[in-house]
């Protein structure tokens, strides 16, 4: 699992009644094992080592556009 500074962050609850977690990587202290820092959508910071098979990661879209006609 290959993450960047933007990308989409979604981490599985490991309770059934519980929603998943959705954030943005705001920095990747460490690649290998992988140690993000995530702003989640309620607006708190953590650190995080995802497991394997627990988080899910969306690359941020980069869009390349040009002047407006």
């Amino acid at each position: 699992m290959k993450a960047h500074t933007g990308d989409t962050i979604i981490v599985e609850s490991e309770k059934v009644a519980q929603p998943n977690r959705t954030g943005v990587i705001e920095e990747v202290l460490h690649e290998d094992p992988s140690r993000l820092r995530v702003r989640w959508e309620d607006g708190h910071t953590s650190i995080l080592s995802p497991s394997a098979g627990v988080a899910t990661i969306t690359p941020q879209k980069i869009r390349a556009e040009g002047p407006s006609q």
